[in-house]
């Protein structure tokens, strides 16, 4: 649920939208939020951070306000239509909304037995009647702790816990559930009654069972069924579904039937069968089956009553019957939904991207026609969709674009079958300029190996690669469709990396499923020119042994940002799932890096060792506490007896401000007559500056500035093998981060519009941009005036075709300790200081770019 300004933007239009009827639910907007769609999708924490709170990309604007989010789905904006069209109802939309205005909400158990009443028919005295059992539930969203689990009453006696898997000191997380299971053995002869009671934390503190049996003096037969209830779930129409109901004497005596038969409005659905009968008498311990066929000829909701008369102590049982009839529907799907190819070169090599159909519906597809109408540049590239396609399976349509001329260029891919016609809309555009190529290496299907629940298969890499002829910028890359949480992304592509042309980078996805059985996501990346790529995974996961450990951990690595050095840290809170089928212990924790157990936090983990019963879940808090600047990395890796998990850390830390102390200007030619050290006049030549540049009214912006340079005068200058001070900054295209460069080559230039030297180097930094970018080198302008339109109005005159970044407010140069303009420095792939120079004059030419070469060549 990403894009750069949407939320902030819709808020403005859609603040005052009608609210309506739902009664929000704002802890399920936060599984929602946390987990995405309940059929499978990318969650909102991956482009919003673990908690609206933090407000990234404006998401508070949606708080409370559910329209807000339906709009930015309808609007498809940066493929959020393409990543939850559909999979959101209006009800979730609603919770989503309530969690973004609550992100504290808090979680409570909730308990519940079902049946709550357990009557267990006549049972000879001094005998055990057949066991019976009740199951305890939690239907909360926090652990249910489960005490003391005890039978009382008047005939308590009469009653006793003979199994189950509820046991007290237990934990019950949400949406788990236990059996308690009973047998009555009488005492004496009449009706018998006593009460299960089971303590919890939960609301009324306990949960109580009725018990109730009849002791017979005289042996009797009683019948016991293997089920209450027979649910034949979603069938289709005029189609036979069978299911079995086996029938067992648990009594003393033979059971004879009297009658088995059928009941209810709807009971000519269904037909009989089996081995029960009222002509075949079971003996003590002996069984037979009833086998029920329904077969509706009419879509809805059926049900009916099976009817069992006997001479057994408990006499007429009734079972329900139940289903639901669709008629045959077939139903096809598209991923994505609309595809986009964004801005292409006119006369290029055709550009290919893929459209994956898929089978949505109950019955399979019998596919007529795949065809492309509308614009002859845009056409149909092989695929293996054949005639028909089976329910829940999928086939992919390449699609290969080619401009004829300059001009916005938009046609229909149409697929016909027994299914409504489907359409999905094409997008590109033609220039003859200089454009970015987005090119994957591989468009999918992509397949993993199968692979064990909990484990991660070999990671297949992706290439992104720029065949055109300038900057491409990655808009976005996450996972969607119906697993995103059983595939990982790693590589050096990100949202926000920049490829110069004939530049790359790499996408490492592997597979780690979290259930077993086929699992599948969809690979969905966005860049800045319009292009959008949607790659489909897939594999098989096999289940693990119930005795292995099983950990989740959420999220699986995390990058904490930016925080000062030496100062308290940021924490951030990991949560622990114990995903297996038995308690997990974990024996320890362990760091490295800047990173610890934060201590003086709430820790709803508690001390090491500490024991996760089947399915309980709870919050590690780790604290980023850097001492030194620069980017910084680590892991945490937690031990159990036989296993061990581990979690990607990394941060950035920035400098204090720094005493001040002395810089050179070694290259000379630059705004600044400083030659080292302090200068005592900087503040006087920059005041005289100033008021000269008042008298020719460019007062404002040269003051500032001055300003600017006087206080970086007092920042320390850099020191080569030193980490180069991080910064975040404003750009003509999106924000600029020197950890977005981190493994490239770059030269950080510190500029200004009123500096002459500045409009000389500038075409130079054009030339070793496209000489050695493909290389590894990045060039990075900063500017330092007070005015961003000054800097516009000077890029305008003197175009860059590098990466630009505005800080009007000095902080970049007082970091890097700048005292005249221009000034630059050349950062190593590790992030390290390499080089720093002041100034530029024709004959710096020769020397910066053997610096950058020299560079470039240790590198390789």
């Amino acid at each position: 649920m990403k894009h750069h300004r949407l939320w902030a933007l819709l808020a403005l239009g859609l603040a005052h939208a009608a609210q309506h009827a739902h009664a929000a639910d704002a802890l399920n907007g936060k599984t929602l939020y946390l987990n995405g769609p309940v059929a499978g999708g990318t969650a909102c924490a991956a482009c919003h951070g673990p908690s609206p709170a933090t407000n990234v990309n404006g998401i508070l604007a949606a708080a409370d306000n559910p329209s807000v989010i339906s709009a930015a789905f309808a609007a498809n904006r940066g493929g959020m239509g393409t990543l939850y069209n559909g999979k959101f109802t209006s009800a979730e939309i609603a919770d989503l909304a309530a969690f973004i205005g609550n992100p504290n909400v808090t979680a409570a158990p909730a308990a519940a037995v079902a049946p709550a009443a357990l009557s267990f028919g006549g049972a000879t005295v001094g005998q055990d009647s057949a066991a019976l059992a009740t199951t305890l539930s939690n239907s909360g969203s926090a652990p249910l702790n489960v005490g003391s689990i005890a039978v009382g009453g008047s005939h308590a006696a009469d009653f006793r816990i003979s199994g189950g898997n509820c046991a007290a000191g237990t934990s019950l997380a949400a949406g788990a559930s236990c059996t308690v299971q009973l047998v009555f053995r009488p005492t004496a002869a009449g009706a018998r009654s006593a009460a299960l009671s089971v303590s919890h934390n939960a609301t009324g503190g306990a949960s109580s069972v009725a018990l109730s049996g009849t002791g017979n003096a005289v042996a009797q037969a009683t019948l016991a069924l293997s089920a209450s209830a027979l649910d034949f779930g979603a069938v289709l129409t005029n189609a036979p579904t069978q299911r079995t109901l086996t029938v067992s004497n648990s009594g003393q005596a033979a059971l004879t039937f009297s009658a088995i038969a059928l009941s209810g409005a709807q009971a000519g659905t269904f037909t009989l069968g089996g081995t029960c009968a009222p002509a075949a008498p079971l003996a003590p311990g002996a069984s037979c089956t009833v086998l029920v066929q329904a077969q509706p000829a009419a879509a809805g909701a059926f049900a009916a009553s099976l009817n069992l008369a006997s001479n057994a102590s408990n006499a007429n049982v009734a079972v329900a019957l139940s289903g639901n009839a669709s008629a045959p529907a077939p139903a096809i799907g598209a991923s994505p939904s609309a595809l986009a190819f964004g801005t292409q070169t006119v006369g290029a090599a055709p550009v290919t991207q893929q459209v994956t159909l898929n089978n949505r519906g109950n019955v399979a597809l019998a596919l007529s026609s795949i065809a492309v109408s509308g614009a002859s540049a845009i056409t149909i590239n092989g695929g293996n969709c054949g005639s028909t396609l089976a329910v829940g399976a999928s086939c992919s349509v390449p699609l290969a674009f080619a401009p004829l001329a300059a001009g916005d260029v938009s046609a229909t891919l149409l697929v016909r079958s027994n299914a409504p016609d489907l359409a999905v809309a094409i997008t590109g555009s033609g220039t003859a300029a200089a454009v970015a190529r987005p090119v994957l290496s591989d468009n999918g299907p992509v397949s993993f190996a199968d692979t064990a629940v909990g484990q991660q298969s070999a990671a297949h890499r992706n290439t992104l690669s720029n065949g055109g002829t300038a900057a491409l910028k990655i808009a976005s890359l996450v996972l969607g469709g119906n697993h995103p949480g059983d595939f990982t992304l790693a590589g050096s592509c990100a949202a926000n990396t920049t490829l110069s042309p004939g530049g790359a980078c790499t996408i490492d996805a592997a597979f780690k499923p979290t259930a077993a059985g086929a699992r599948n996501a969809d690979l969905v990346l966005l860049t800045d020119g319009g292009a959008q790529f949607a790659v489909r995974l897939g594999g098989n996961a096999s289940a693990v042994p119930s005795s292995a450990p099983a950990l989740a951990v959420s999220p699986q690595a995390f990058d904490y940002g930016s925080t000062t050095a030496g100062g308290a840290g940021i924490v951030k809170r990991f949560t622990l799932t114990n995903s297996g089928a038995a308690a997990l212990v974990l024996n320890s924790v362990a760091f490295s890096g800047p990173f610890a157990l934060a201590s003086g936090e709430s820790n709803a983990c508690g001390a090491f060792p500490l024991t996760l019963p089947a399915g309980a879940a709870c919050e590690l808090p780790v604290r980023f506490a850097p001492s030194a600047a620069g980017n910084a990395s680590g892991t945490a890796t937690l031990q159990a007896t036989g296993a061990s998990w581990q979690v990607a850390l990394s941060g950035q830390a920035t400098a204090a401000p720094a005493p001040a102390g002395s810089a050179q200007n070694r290259g000379g030619g630059g705004c600044s007559s400083l030659g080292g050290g302090n200068d005592p006049m900087l503040a006087v030549l920059a005041v005289l500056a100033a008021a000269v540049l008042l008298w020719r009214r460019r007062q404002a912006r040269l003051l500032a500035a001055a300003a600017a340079l006087a206080l970086a005068g007092q920042a320390m200058a850099l020191e080569a093998g030193k980490p180069a001070p991080s910064f975040t900054l404003a750009g003509p295209g999106g924000t600029v981060k020197l950890e977005h460069y981190q493994g490239k080559l770059v030269y950080v230039d510190f500029w200004a519009s009123w500096c002459g030297p500045c409009r000389q180097s500038f075409p130079w930094m054009n030339e070793m941009q496209a000489r050695y970018g493909a290389q590894g080198l990045q060039v990075v302008g900063i500017n330092v005036d007070a005015r961003t339109d000054d800097a516009r109005s000077f890029l305008n005159a003197t175009p860059a075709s590098f990466v630009i970044a505005f800080d009007p407010s000095g902080t970049a140069p007082r970091n890097y300790g700048i005292k005249g303009m221009p000034s630059s420095v050349l950062i190593g792939p590790d992030g390290k200081v390499l080089y720093e120079h002041s100034g530029f004059r024709p004959a710096d030419r020769t020397l910066l770019e053997a610096r950058i070469k020299s560079a470039l060549g240790a590198r390789q």
